[in-house]
């Protein structure tokens, strides 16, 4: 091998082992540091003290006197029927059976209470202990305070047969344990006021009201919307006797064991039937829904307020349009100028002369 041969494997070597020595140079970038999200906040209902749904100038009818249906199935609570308001003034919200939304939790029933110079709803609502429902009688197992019907034992529904309506052969956990009734026993539909209920939350039911509460089931909610669309439930068309004063189940009106009332609890004032008349009490005026019954007030009637004079149309101007329901009124047409008063005649001087004798 030449000389010049081997200076080039030399050569050639030498920058293989120097290309190898080559320092790549790495940038470090730090990882992303995670971003924390927190979780969602548990959903938490207030409770519904003191949470006003409706105001209404005229007390509620009188309860009517109806039957309890019996219960459908094991697990299921009593909700009493009571008295609502809508636009069409008030209706019956039948009683019926409800599953719980969860175990342990006892319904506290809505109630009227006055105050203020009006009657104001109180919702309803679930909790582990009865709260105070303004001492009315609702019968099932509510006679004013606490509740009667039912417990729950070792996480099921027990029934009391002597205040709630079973069938034994099907529903098996009962007790029987007889109801001292120590409140009057009356239709009152409401506490307070110059012929309500006197009655005040007793140390218990503050305590229940403090407590954590669950607000009504969807179907609770869709019963009170059936019953605000039914004609017959308005107060001013059944006089305090609703055909359908009890269901089995929520919304269940057409149900074989729906129960009528015996008789009206008492004369339903023509104010409290919010002054209107079967024939024009339609089921879209029964009553308003369910969000705007939770969120919005019904207060009392507003004084009448001044309306500004009206404006005279401009010669020419077509006639005035009729009313139509929706659209604001027109104004009225302007009256006509008063012809100008004519000057007392002067009487003849020989007239004058005999006045003046």
């Amino acid at each position: 091998m030449s000389k010049s041969t081997i200076g080039v494997l030399s050569v050639c070597s030498a920058m293989t082992l120097l290309s190898a020595c080559v320092v790549q140079e790495r940038v470090y970038s730090p990882p992303p540091r995670p971003v924390y999200v927190p979780p969602p906040p548990a959903p938490v209902y207030a409770a519904p003290e003191p949470g006003i749904v409706v105001r209404v100038n005229e007390a509620p009818p009188p309860l009517p006197d109806y039957e309890q249906p019996p219960c459908p199935e094991m697990g299921y609570l009593w909700t009493p029927g009571y008295w609502a308001y809508g636009s069409a003034g008030y209706f019956w919200v039948p009683g019926t059976w409800v599953s719980p939304p969860q175990v342990g939790v006892l319904w506290t029933p809505g109630y009227w209470g006055w105050g203020g110079g009006v009657y104001i709803f109180h919702a309803g609502y679930w909790g582990p202990h009865v709260g105070f429902y303004g001492g009315v009688n609702y019968g099932g197992g509510y006679v004013g305070v606490g509740f009667a019907g039912a417990r729950w034992v070792n996480n099921s529904v027990a029934y009391n047969t002597s205040v709630t309506n079973v069938n034994t052969t099907i529903v098996h956990n009962t007790y029987n344990q007889t109801v001292i009734n120590n409140v009057t026993v009356n239709k009152v539909s409401y506490n307070g006021g110059p012929s309500g209920v006197a009655a005040a939350p007793t140390p218990q039911e503050q305590m229940a009201a403090r407590e954590q509460h669950v607000a009504p089931t969807p179907l609770q909610t869709q019963h009170v919307a059936q019953a605000s669309q039914n004609h017959a439930l308005l107060a001013a068309v059944n006089q305090g006797r609703p055909a359908i004063a009890a269901t089995p189940r929520p919304g269940a009106f057409n149900a074989p064991n729906v129960v009528p009332a015996r008789a009206a609890g008492g004369p339903v004032p023509a104010r409290a039937a919010g002054g209107a008349m079967p024939g024009n009490a339609g089921p879209g005026n029964a009553g308003m829904s369910p969000a705007m019954r939770e969120s919005r007030s019904m207060t009392p009637a507003a004084a009448p307020t001044v309306q500004p004079p009206p404006q005279h149309p401009a010669a020419g101007a077509p006639p005035p349009r009729p009313a139509i329901a929706g659209l604001p009124p027109a104004h009225p047409a302007a009256p006509k100028p008063a012809a100008p008063r004519k000057a007392p005649a002067k009487a003849p001087a020989e007239n004058r002369e005999h006045e003046n004798r």
